[in-house]
């Protein structure tokens, strides 16, 4: 099956409206070049009060909003109500956004998530008509330690437990060795590749063929134009959720270029 490739960019807590606008801009300026078709699927995570600036770049270039969707860095499980700093679902979706990034190392670390959590808010994102893209991944001392594979497959299965094959088959997961975010180190491609596999066969277990053959699965860390190509030859790996790289245009669109030469036949 062929599986359209994502590339994301999670801009973290960096880049103030006007920063985050000429970002955008500079994004939407590379891909007006090319068909939708042409494109993988873009999509970009800006902090909360910049979600308006970018959605505003979008709504004034006519076909841009099929190339570049918009995500929240993370949700609330709850439609409202007594949770202060949090945000909504439905709040998303007022705001633009069609993707939700949950379950990512920082807010498992530094928030306390647990997997539980995370099940709860993928939940809540499909119900309420967006796109989970759903993180995962391992700590240097896990890794050598030799329980990757298990500690990854119990996060996937936590975070889809009860949700239906159709929805499962429509979100997305993003493989994330976390001694690798940030840390200028990269997961060798082949071994990236059979993590990835890994979780696919654990989809498959849980939810059937069909939605292993159809989730997206994402290679993150430390991703620059330099690995994405090789990255992107590999058979399970459907795209990249970009960190620092995806904060200047520049070397976003080169990330974007050189998957389309691998995986968009551009």
């Amino acid at each position: 099956m062929s599986r359209k490739p994502i590339i994301a960019g999670n801009w973290k807590m960096n880049l103030l409206k006007s920063e985050a606008k000429s970002v955008f801009e500079g994004i939407k300026d590379f891909v007006k070049d090319y068909s939708a078709t042409e494109l993988p699927t873009i999509v970009i995570a800006p902090v909360f009060t910049s979600i308006s600036s970018v959605e505003s770049v979008k709504c004034d270039c006519g076909c841009c909003g099929t190339k570049i969707a918009v995500a929240g860095q993370n949700c609330h499980w709850e439609s409202s109500g007594a949770y202060t700093g949090e945000i909504s679902v439905e709040m998303l979706k007022d705001a633009g956004c069609d993707y939700v990034i949950i379950g990512h190392s920082e807010r498992r670390q530094y928030f306390s998530e647990t997997d539980e959590m995370i099940n709860k808010k993928a939940k809540a994102i499909l119900a309420g008509g967006l796109i989970p893209i759903i993180c995962c991944g391992e700590t240097l001392e896990q890794r050598e330690s030799g329980i990757t594979d298990s500690w990854i497959s119990g996060q996937i299965k936590a975070a889809l437990q009860g949700i239906s094959a159709e929805d499962i088959a429509k979100s997305v997961i993003a493989y994330e060795p976390i001694w690798a975010i940030g840390t200028g180190k990269t997961c060798d491609a082949d071994e990236a590749n059979r993590v990835i596999a890994m979780i696919r066969s654990v989809v498959k277990e849980v939810a059937g063929s069909d939605a292993a053959d159809s989730i997206r699965i994402l290679y993150g860390g430390s991703v620059k134009p330099s690995t994405i190509e090789e990255q992107m030859s590999k058979s399970d790996i459907d795209g990249a959720l970009v960190g620092g790289a995806s904060l200047k245009a520049e070397s976003f669109n080169e990330i974007i270029a050189n998957t389309m030469k691998v995986a968009c036949g551009v």
